[in-house]
């Protein structure tokens, strides 16, 4: 029996694309498969961001010049965390005498935040001669893939010591007493008060004798968070005559102060 060759090498020459092909349609259904089976990796999802007092780990977000601010997150990431950056700023403050801008900014890489699902806790110190008011606080989660989350609120920061309903004499005369009143609130607590009267290059007449009061007060007002100053003080006889000036400094038991000046006229008594 003869075997036709010529036509059994022209089927397997036939044979030969149709395999590519195959193999082809195989290879791309499953790179598609495996496409379709990983599915991307999700953004961080930062939860529970509260922040405010430090001391007391508030959630009022309030917070106090002086003092720090606590802020905590839980942090839930598919893949390791690379960054975790936290900014806080001020909404166009004015900036008072002795005061500077604000404008907090820092990357943490803390090793313990360097994984799945951390939680971020830091506290933030707050300097004491920036602007009272509203600041806005952004805290960026960043994973090893590079997707990040935002999370962002505002906070108060205020005064720790604050005075309202200031009366003093206006005048006196010498040999009498003037009265000042206000009232004082500290959200650390009151240390003391002091008081400083003295005059202005005043002459010193024959038989006056040159006036400088100076008194710390702290009886009755040590440690509360809210007290009424109203003290009497007496003007000698013999001080000169004019223009005194008067500085009140509050300080609270986290060494924090807050000064009020004032003026008062010391006159001689009717003839």
């Amino acid at each position: 029996m003869k075997y036709n060759t010529k036509n059994k090498r022209r089927m397997k020459t036939n044979l030969k694309p149709l395999a590519i092909v195959a193999f082809l349609g195989i290879l791309l259904h499953s790179c598609s498969s495996d496409d379709g089976g990983t599915p991307p990796v999700a953004a961080p999802v930062i939860s529970n961001f509260e922040y405010g007092e430090g001391s007391s780990h508030s959630e009022d977000q309030v917070a106090y010049k002086g003092s720090d601010v606590h802020l905590e997150a839980e942090i839930i990431a598919e893949a390791s965390v690379s960054s975790i950056s936290l900014a806080i700023h001020a909404h166009d403050l004015e900036i008072g005498e002795g005061e500077v801008e604000w404008d907090f900014e820092q990357t943490y890489t803390n090793a313990e935040y360097l994984v799945i699902n951390p939680t971020f806790h830091e506290h933030v110190d707050i300097p004491s001669n920036i602007p009272t008011g509203e600041y806005h606080v952004v805290l960026t989660v960043t994973d090893g893939l590079g997707n990040s989350t935002e999370a962002e609120g505002h906070i108060q920061i205020l005064d720790p010591i604050t005075l309202s309903e200031i009366s003093v004499s206006e005048s006196v005369v010498r040999g009498a007493d003037f009265h000042i009143e206000f009232i004082i609130s500290a959200v650390n607590g009151i240390h003391q008060i002091t008081v400083d009267v003295h005059g202005h290059d005043l002459t010193v007449d024959e038989g006056e004798v040159e006036w400088d009061f100076e008194n710390i007060y702290s009886e009755g007002y040590h440690e509360l968070t809210e007290a009424e100053f109203h003290e009497h003080i007496d003007v000698p006889a013999t001080a000169p005559a004019g223009e005194y000036h008067i500085l009140f400094t509050i300080e609270d038991e986290n060494g924090n102060t807050l000064e009020y000046e004032t003026h008062i006229e010391v006159t001689v008594p009717a003839p």
